[in-house]
C-alpha cells in the first residue's frame, strides 16, 4: 500500500486525470520534468486533507501490523539477547561478590587464628619469663645465703685466730711486764737504799701475778 501526503494531494492539478483521458495518455505514464507523482491506488478524494498520518483511519491496519511485528521483534530480542546478557552480567557479579566475601571470610579467619596464636605465645612467654624470674630470684637468694654463711664462717675463723693471737700477745705482754717490773723495781730500790733486793722484788711480782 502506498501513501500520498496531503500536501501533494492539494497541489496536484485538478484536471490531471481529465487531461490524460482527453489526450489518450496512460494515467501511469511518467510525469513530466519537474513534477513529482506518486501512485496511491486510492482516489484523491478519499484522503482526508490535513490529517496526521498516524491518525489516518485508513492506515490503522498497517500500523497495527507493524506494531505487532515491532513488539514481537523487540520481545524476541529481549528474550534471546538482552535478558540473557543482563542475567549473565548479574550472575557474574553475584559470583564475584560471593568469591570476594568468601575470600574476606578466609582472610578474617586467618587473621583471627594469627591473633589467637600471638596471644597464646605472648601468654606463654610471660609465664616463662615469670618462672625464669622466680627461679633466678630464688637462686640469687640461695647464693646470697650461701655466700653469707661462707663469709660468716671465714669471719668466725679469722676472729678465732685473732682472739688466739690476742691471747698470746696478752700472755707475752704479761710475762714481759713481770720481767720489766722486776728490773724496774730492783733498779729503783738500788738507787734508793744502795743494796740489791732482786729476790724480794721477784717474790713480790710473783705474788701480784698470782693475785691477778
Amino acid at each position: 500500500m502506498f501513501f500520498v501526503t496531503p500536501a501533494y494531494a492539494e497541489e496536484a492539478p485538478a484536471g490531471t486525470a481529465e487531461t490524460g483521458a482527453a489526450t489518450g495518455t496512460d494515467a501511469h505514464a511518467a510525469p513530466a520534468a519537474g513534477e513529482v507523482h506518486t501512485e496511491t491506488g486510492v482516489p484523491a478524494e478519499h484522503h482526508g486533507g490535513g490529517v496526521f498520518p498516524p491518525f489516518d483511519s485508513t492506515t490503522y491496519a498497517s500500523q497495527l501490523l507493524w506494531l505487532a511485528i515491532t513488539f514481537v521483534v523487540f520481545f524476541v530480542l529481549m528474550q534471546k539477547v538482552i535478558t540473557p546478557r543482563i542475567g549473565g552480567i548479574l550472575e557474574q557479579r553475584h559470583n564475584r561478590i560471593s568469591q570476594d566475601l568468601d575470600e574476606a571470610g578466609r582472610l578474617k579467619a586467618e587473621a583471627d587464628a594469627d591473633v589467637a596464636a600471638y596471644e597464646a605465645e605472648l601468654a606463654a612467654a610471660r609465664a616463662k619469663s615469670n618462672s625464669i624470674g622466680t627461679a633466678a630470684r630464688d637462686a640469687a637468694k640461695l647464693k646470697a645465703e650461701a655466700d653469707r654463711k661462707t663469709v660468716e664462717a671465714g669471719l668466725a675463723e679469722k676472729l678465732k685466730a685473732a682472739e688466739g693471737r690476742i691471747a698470746d700477745i696478752k700472755a707475752k705482754a704479761f710475762a714481759d711486764v713481770g720481767t720489766i717490773a722486776e728490773e724496774t723495781a730492783t733498779a729503783v730500790i738500788e738507787q734508793l737504799i744502795g743494796t740489791s733486793a732482786k729476790a724480794d722484788v721477784a717474790a713480790a711480782v710473783a705474788d701480784i701475778k698470782k693475785g691477778a
